[in-house]
């Protein structure tokens, strides 16, 4: 049987390199900052991250769509990605349990993508010249109108997105009588972290980015989460005073790469945008709090400077990426509150980093027993 050839397609980068190859997904044109991860496995939970909407995603894996999708892999409620570039792409696929098609999903939600480039070469000219905006094109391959187009997409710096993905109503996950409640603040969470969180007993109430100090008190949480998101930590200014009376509540604080940039932020640390980011599942990070590595997921744009937090008084930095020196966690002194840039859930990936929410239950439970231990008022 004869398979029909797929149209072309039409990749373009702002400072002017072209790729030519073949569309995948939907038709039309998309937008956004081109990146890349370099992850093996779990596409899909990569597409499905409210982190990464606004960018197009580069997968350094050679052969994609061979697995299909399953519809318990997912890491948020649609798509998020702006557009998808692969070398290799598979409609056809197998798996136990799978539900569908990648090719199929793309198209359903939108999602224009390009295969049969180089990515090797596209991935080192990213290292190279770093994170820079994109654009692909199944429908028009004029570079003039192209550029145009381009030209007029707004800059990933500067850029406010987390209000794109966060929930519209609060809603609840897990027992109803768990043993410790926690409040999470929606800034485009994965549901792994809903599921981390629940799977050690938890009851958790995810609240809208918008939400008030006051609406998460009247839930009485043990604790409060901050999630990942999309987007520069320096235009959320809102969040970054919401965040800084979180922390000053006296509550156990988590926060996981977007929020923990706005801790950072709302210590008076400056945040700022990296030369083509981390993203993938094999990120070296030192534990300086117990001298251990650990092997970590990773995907941000943007990091906490690490001369403001050097010379904060009032903050540990307890965590390093190990291939750049960065600033990968730090904790407030003196408070049950710290954070990491990298994804402890890493759904897929590995596990080295979970013991992250064990340290978060336990400063729960540590705070609920100074709270009872409290002599009532007379």
């Amino acid at each position: 049987m004869l398979v029909s050839q797929r149209p072309e397609a039409l990749l373009l980068l702002v400072d002017g390199t072209v790729f030519r190859g073949r569309a995948i997904g939907a038709s039309g044109i998309t937008t956004g900052e081109i990146c890349f991860n370099t992850g093996m496995t779990g596409y899909q939970e990569i597409f499905t991250d409210p982190s990464y909407t606004g960018q197009i995603m580069t997968l350094a894996t050679p052969h994609v769509g061979n697995y299909g999708v399953k519809d318990d892999e997912v890491e948020g409620p649609r798509l998020s990605i702006a557009g998808l570039v692969v070398k290799k792409f598979s409609e056809v696929w197998s798996r136990p349990g799978g539900s569908g098609s990648l090719e199929d999903l793309l198209k359903a939600e939108g999602v224009v993508g390009i295969s049969d480039i180089d990515t090797r070469k596209l991935v080192r000219h990213i290292r190279d010249n770093g994170a820079q905006n994109a654009i692909i094109s199944s429908t028009e391959m004029d570079l003039e109108v192209l550029k145009r187009t381009l030209a007029a997409a707004p800059d990933m710096a500067g850029l406010e997105l987390s209000s794109k993905v966060t929930t519209d109503n609060e809603y609840e996950v897990g027992s109803a009588d768990g043993a410790f409640r926690v409040a999470l603040v929606d800034f485009g969470v994965k549901r792994n972290i809903e599921r981390c969180l629940t799977d050690r007993d938890c009851r958790v109430r995810v609240f809208p980015m918008n939400t008030t100090l006051a609406a998460i008190h009247a839930w009485k949480p043990d604790g409060i989460m901050l999630s990942n998101g999309p987007g520069d930590p320096g235009a959320m200014p809102e969040s970054v005073k919401l965040v800084r009376s979180i922390v000053d509540s006296g509550l156990p604080v988590f926060g996981i790469c977007l929020g923990h940039q706005l801790i950072a932020e709302s210590m008076g640390m400056s945040t700022e945008k990296m030369h083509h980011g981390h993203r993938g599942i094999n990120h070296p990070i030192k534990d300086l709090t117990t001298g251990r590595d650990e092997v970590t997921s990773q995907n941000h744009g943007f990091v906490v400077r690490k001369a403001d937090a050097e010379k904060n008084a009032g903050v540990e930095i307890t965590h390093l990426h190990l291939n750049d020196g960065s600033v990968a966690g730090f904790r407030l002194k003196g408070r049950p509150v710290f954070c990491v840039q990298y994804h402890p859930e890493a759904g897929p990936g590995p596990f080295d980093s979970r013991y992250l929410f064990d340290r978060f239950v336990e400063n729960m439970r540590s705070a609920v027993r100074v709270e009872r231990a409290q002599p009532l008022n007379a």
